[in-house]
């Protein structure tokens, strides 16, 4: 045979053992990554059903505030000090105003729960007016037409009013900031006197839009400026209370989600978004119609389909779509409803709810800590940190808390869904690792059967090279 005939012969020999064994490496690298893999998995899986357990609900509180929300402070801060501000308005016709804002409320709550002279409370009182500098600048104010009234519109004056108003609450008295104090009554007057010159309780917020939300917030900045000023729009937020209340969406008997600007004719129901704003402020302005308003609120947005818990966008029975504020919605749910209402519940004292709020939060907000900073969905969203940080942080500024006595709208086994729902999943993940490995093992007891049957036919034969 001839050297080229010859290694042609060779290589044809060779080829089919070589395929052979390149198919069994790569079956067993495949096999091991799938290993490698569900072993991650499971163990993510585990470490996240922990999550439903803590934090514990009962770690936020009027008196307390969780050990993570300084690191999620601290994460805010450093992401507003470096453009997050910027990159949030990018996304969300508020994001600059409401990133700011909610960082520097949630320093004024961690203020509160300390005394006067506390190094704490300082510098929550220093971050809470930068905060307040930040959204008192054309940046802050680009979104709000100055020929609104009143000028920039109720959502500009009325959520920069109560920061304002939290930064004199941080402040002794008889030592308040005299020019911040005289901006915020300046403020307040311009939102009264536009409530008294309007023929619907619902200020635009923008040119020809108006929602009832942000005329809530705005009234309660002026029951704050009551008590902590001398007292003179009583009879504005009674005029304003007296008519809002005949303008409820008749399918919940909520205030609607968005009016017509000159009539306060209702344009669209009631909405999870706004509702649960809504329910933390109305509280503030009237505790007892504030309750009767978190408790319908409660009936008709909260859900736990497939055992998931949170807040719908939309009623039980109605479907919608999400928005921009709301961002897409699984399951009819809200995530940003959700998050603020965790806030809500922590002001009318409903352990029942946010507890259990607390924990789902933890489990679906991928959670990552590190250097002293907590950030959730891996810090791409700090508007939603900032919403949840002041969710945390929640107390009433102006009523007194009393704890809610309410039906239950989430059942004492409502994690055994989820651990259900996940022991289902790692079981099927697992199950053709299983199905491969009691293969083997039949095959290898019918091999080791049938040896054994030969070795009593023909002793010796297992000693055979």
């Amino acid at each position: 045979m001839q050297p080229l005939e010859k290694l042609m012969a060779d290589f044809v020999r060779i080829v089919p053992v070589v395929q052979v064994k390149m198919m069994l490496w790569m079956r067993r690298a495949a096999l091991i990554l799938y290993y490698t893999g569900a072993a991650l998995l499971t163990l993510v899986l585990l470490l996240v059903n922990l999550r439903l357990y803590y934090p514990r609900g009962a770690d936020y509180g009027p008196d307390r505030d969780g050990a993570d929300v300084r690191p999620q402070l601290r994460f805010i801060g450093d992401a507003l000090r470096h453009g997050a501000g910027e990159r949030m308005q990018e996304l969300f016709p508020e994001g600059y105003f409401f990133t700011h804002a909610l960082y520097g409320l949630a320093w004024v709550e961690v203020g509160m729960r300390r005394p006067f002279g506390d190094p704490l409370r300082e510098a929550a009182l220093n971050e809470a007016h930068w905060a307040l500098r930040q959204i008192d600048t054309p940046a802050g104010r680009a979104p709000f037409a100055a020929t609104l009234d009143p000028p920039h519109g109720v959502f500009y004056v009325g959520w920069s009013s109560w920061l304002r108003g939290g930064t004199l609450i941080l402040q002794d008295a008889g030592v308040r900031d005299e020019g911040e104090v005289n901006r915020f009554a300046a403020d307040c007057a311009a939102l009264a006197a536009a409530f008294d010159r309007s023929p619907t309780p619902f200020l635009p917020a923008y040119l020809a839009s108006a929602w009832p939300v942000d005329s809530v917030v705005a009234v309660a900045a002026l029951r704050l400026h009551d008590k902590l000023l001398q007292p003179r729009f009583a009879m504005t937020i009674a005029r304003w209370l007296a008519l809002a209340r005949t303008m409820l969406d008749p399918n919940t008997s909520l205030l609607p989600h968005r009016v017509d600007w000159q009539t306060g004719k209702m344009l669209e129901g009631a909405r999870g978004s706004s509702q649960s704003i809504m329910a933390r402020f109305l509280f503030e302005i009237d505790p007892g119609w504030g309750r009767q308003q978190y408790e319908q609120f409660r009936r008709n947005f909260v859900a736990t389909p497939l055992g998931v818990l949170g807040v719908r966008e939309y009623p039980h029975g109605i479907e919608g779509e999400g928005d921009v504020d709301t961002g897409p919605l699984v399951l009819g749910l809200s995530a940003s409803a959700s998050v603020v209402t965790l806030g809500a519940a922590l002001v009318h004292g409903d352990c029942a709810l946010a507890v259990p709020l607390v924990n789902t939060i933890e489990t679906v907000g991928l959670p990552l800590g590190w250097s002293g900073t907590k950030r959730y969905a891996f810090g791409t969203l700090p508007v939603g940190d900032a919403f949840l940080v002041w969710s945390k942080t929640a107390r009433p500024w102006v009523a007194q808390q009393t704890p809610a006595q309410l039906p239950p709208v989430v059942r004492w086994w409502w994690r055994w869904s989820p651990h259900a729902l996940t022991l289902a999943f790692i079981t099927l993940l697992w199950l053709p690792l299983w199905v491969r490995r009691r293969k083997r093992v039949k095959k290898y007891c019918v091999v080791s059967a049938k040896r054994r049957e030969k070795e009593k036919m023909w002793p010796g034969l297992g000693d055979r090279s």
